[in-house]
């Protein structure tokens, strides 16, 4: 290839490309060019719209505007109206005012025509106070004159007249009223007395300790003694009570202070008896289990009486000491069956008079809890019992009522007198304390004896199983007060020389006979 043809296709090749520059450019300016002349109308059209808008914003501000002036008019209106009708309401409150002080200006006129009638009036009951008063005084002196003695004294002498006759009415309207208490008080404490006996339905026997075992054969009782004495030796230290083996016919007596140690012992010796192995180590074995035997029946028998009077919240010490009761007597009483009586007794006289039925049981239940203890502590069983109540925390009540049931102490509440009248009714009524024929009768004779040793007395008779002592006395050597002095110094020396369950009532009789035959 030549240079010429080289030259010849450069400068062809660069004007093709000089020519594409071109057209390019060209093209390029007119987009512009149209792109500027779309911007116009957009801008225009902008214009157009911004200008309609800003007339639909002024349309809305005049509506609004007419709006608030249209609002603004009717609210001005309404507080018009409410101000001409305030107006018109004070105009009316003021009329009104005028009429009522116009009313009060008469008032005071007539008030001030009425206070001159009343200060014209006093003064004419003064003046007439004051000839009354010279009248009395006339009168007073003339009256002076004729009886003969001044005002002070007349006046002493009608006073004291007054007083007399005062003094005898109360006298005797306190006479009275007194009278109708008591007999009222008798009236209503029979009827409580004699509702809570028959609300109770107590057994008329009651359990006794038994300390006297009967054995098969009067052999038994060598094989209990044992060789050299150590089966008799071994039962007393186990059990702390005593054998007493004698000439008794197939009987063995048991002897001690403790109703608990007597009751397991002869539990024991019951077991070893039919059994018929009897050695020490057995001995120990059998009253060990004796004695929890008896510590569970304790146990059961103070749950089983406080469950049967309705307690709850007794301390488990206290339904210890309860249970060691069933093995407790007085005057052959088991003092454990006394106290539920007492408990119901308690319970129903308390419900009769209106009060706590159930502190009442609780009183009447726990009144003789000392005798679980009192023949190992010192002091009456009352004052030991209320120290045991009050260790176990029961209320101060019930522990006031047990220390003070025998009066050791003086009762802050009813339920003290209470369990008293409760525990007498308990150990009165027939078969509730039994005691041996020959101690009856022992008994019925010395309370006799004592009766006619005074002077003056005819007869003396024991009656009511002795718990009354009628006493005649003769006519002409006591009269109606000695009779009286005699009652007393009788039941006086009754308290003094002898014992016995409940009250004794004596009883003197005074009275004359005539007797005249006809023919």
């Amino acid at each position: 290839m030549t240079i010429s043809a080289l030259l010849t296709g450069f400068v062809v090749g660069a004007a093709i490309s000089f020519a594409i520059i071109f057209f390019r450019q060209r093209a390029m300016q007119q987009t512009l060019h149209q792109r500027e002349e779309k911007a116009r109308q957009l801008i225009k059209a902008a214009e157009e719209k911004t200008a309609q808008m800003t007339g639909e914003i002024e349309l809305r501000h005049k509506a609004a505007l007419l709006k608030i002036e249209e609002e603004t008019k009717y609210k001005y209106q309404s507080v018009e109206e409410e101000l001409a009708k305030q107006k018109s309401r004070m105009d009316k409150r003021e009329e009104q005012l005028d009429r009522k002080f116009d009313q009060l200006d008469q008032r005071e006129r007539e008030h001030d025509r009425q206070r001159k009638q009343l200060e014209e009036m006093n003064q004419a009951i003064v003046s007439r106070k004051a000839q009354h008063d010279a009248l009395v005084q006339q009168v007073q002196a003339r009256l002076e004159e004729v009886a003969g003695m001044t005002e002070e004294v007349a006046r002493a002498q009608l006073m004291s007249r007054f007083e007399d006759d005062a003094r005898n009415a109360s006298a005797r309207m306190f006479k009275l009223l007194e009278t109708e208490a008591k007999e009222n008080a008798d009236r209503k404490a029979r009827e409580i007395i004699a509702t809570s006996i028959q609300r109770l339905a107590g057994e008329f026997v009651s359990e006794q300790t038994v300390s006297v075992v009967a054995l098969p054969s009067e052999e038994m009782k060598g094989r209990i003694i044992g060789r050299e004495g150590r089966n008799i030796r071994a039962l007393e230290t186990a059990t702390g009570c005593d054998l007493i083996i004698d000439d008794t016919p197939e009987a063995v007596v048991i002897s001690g202070f403790n109703p608990v140690r007597r009751q397991v012992a002869r539990l024991a010796l019951e077991e070893l008896i039919g059994d018929g192995r009897i050695h020490p180590a057995r001995i120990e074995s059998v009253v060990k289990k004796a004695t929890q035997t008896i510590q569970n029946e304790i146990k059961e028998a103070g749950e089983k009486a406080v469950f049967e009077v309705g307690l709850t919240d007794v301390h488990p010490e206290i339904i210890k000491l309860l249970g060691t009761l069933k093995f407790r007597t007085s005057y052959t009483q088991n003092v454990l069956s006394h106290s539920v009586e007492v408990a119901f007794l308690c319970g129903a006289m308390a419900e009769e008079l209106g009060l706590n039925g159930g502190i009442a049981r609780r009183c009447g239940l726990l009144h003789d809890i000392g005798k679980a203890v009192d023949h190992e502590v010192q002091g009456s069983h009352a004052v030991i019992g209320g120290q045991l109540a009050k260790k176990y925390r029961e209320k101060p009540i019930v522990v006031n009522a047990i220390w003070s049931h025998h009066f050791d102490i003086e009762p802050n509440s009813v339920y003290g007198p209470l369990a008293n009248a409760a525990d007498a009714l308990s150990a009165a009524r027939p078969g509730a304390r039994r005691e041996n024929v020959e101690t009856y009768l022992k008994r019925l004779e010395q309370l006799e004896e004592i009766a006619t040793s005074f002077n003056g007395v005819e007869k003396a008779f024991a009656i009511q199983a002795g718990r009354e002592v009628r006493v005649i006395v003769q006519y002409d050597k006591v009269n109606d007060e000695g009779s009286m002095m005699l009652a007393r110094d009788i039941a006086n020396r009754v308290e003094n020389e002898m014992t016995y369950p409940g009250q004794i009532k004596v009883t003197v009789i005074r009275e004359m006979r005539t007797t005249h035959i006809a023919n």
